[in-house]
């Protein structure tokens, strides 16, 4: 049987197959997850990506040895460039992600209908099927924040992404909304960078990574007509890390861009 392009078709069938072969349940496979049924529904006929504890309830519930964490592992890359993969690695591990976005909320932030807006616009010939992997392959790096400890991350948002109409007004309002609640986790700092705090430090989005394992050194990404790098050398993520620095000091207080999203929302629901 060949790989399904989309990545969730890919392991609702596996799901499904495994499910058949144990003569199981959806409802005992919620059961058994602490999940609700109408999720591995979802999941089963794939239309939703499962989050990782999911996966790894269903290895313990068939017995699977790691099968459906792998496999979860490598469909939530599916949907991603083969340049992207190294930064993808490099962040489920970091302790800090420090990012600036001049243009767009950047991607670990963005809701499905953003994400999807963005997408199509990029690949305007893609089916269907393959922006609905592009946006679940997206979403699944979320589960970064979800760790039991959680990097530390710091986004400052030039204002332009408040006010560019990504998707139009209910989906922009839908990511203010979104940010609004990210910005009062505990390991979240959001900073917008006003239009009147004169030449940025940086003109580019790019992002650092830092780490707690003694091993890693901290490296800087950026992306440029499609393609991305991760950077280590040192000099060049020492320029990164004092240009962020001004960033930050030119850049809104936390409690004054919970204001400035605040006012964003009221904007897109008029």
């Amino acid at each position: 049987m060949s790989e399904p392009v989309n990545g969730l078709q890919w392991f609702g069938r596996e799901l499904e197959e495994a499910l058949r072969h144990k003569g199981a349940t959806q409802q005992a496979l919620a059961d058994f997850t602490g999940y609700k049924a109408p999720y591995v529904s979802k999941v089963k006929n794939g239309q939703a990506l499962p989050s990782p504890q999911f996966a790894e309830g269903c290895d313990r519930f068939f017995n699977t040895s790691g099968y459906f964490a792998r496999l979860l592992e490598r469909i939530s890359k599916h949907g991603h460039p083969e340049w992207f993969i190294p930064y993808l690695n490099l962040e489920e591990k970091a302790a800090g992600i420090s990012d600036f976005s001049p243009f767009l909320v950047m991607g670990i932030l963005q809701t499905p209908n953003y994400a999807e807006a963005l997408f199509r616009a990029a690949h305007p010939r893609d089916a269907d099927e393959s922006i609905k992997t592009k946006v679940a392959a997206r979403l699944h790096r979320r589960h970064t924040l979800d760790q039991d400890a959680p990097p530390l991350l710091w986004v400052i948002l030039d204002e332009s992404c408040l006010h560019r109409r990504v998707g139009g007004a209910d989906v922009m309002r839908e990511q203010m909304e979104h940010l609004l609640l990210a910005a009062q986790g505990p390991n979240i700092t959001l900073q917008v960078l006003p239009y009147d705090s004169g030449a940025p430090a940086a003109a580019e989005p790019y992002t650092l990574l830092t780490f707690n394992d003694g091993e890693t050194a901290p490296v800087l990404y950026s992306e440029a007509q499609g393609e991305g790098r991760v950077i280590d050398s040192a000099s060049m993520v020492a320029t990164g890390t004092e240009r962020y620095e001004r960033l930050r000091a030119d850049a809104l207080s936390p409690e004054r861009t919970v204001r400035a999203l605040r006012d964003a929302v009221k904007e897109y629901t008029r």
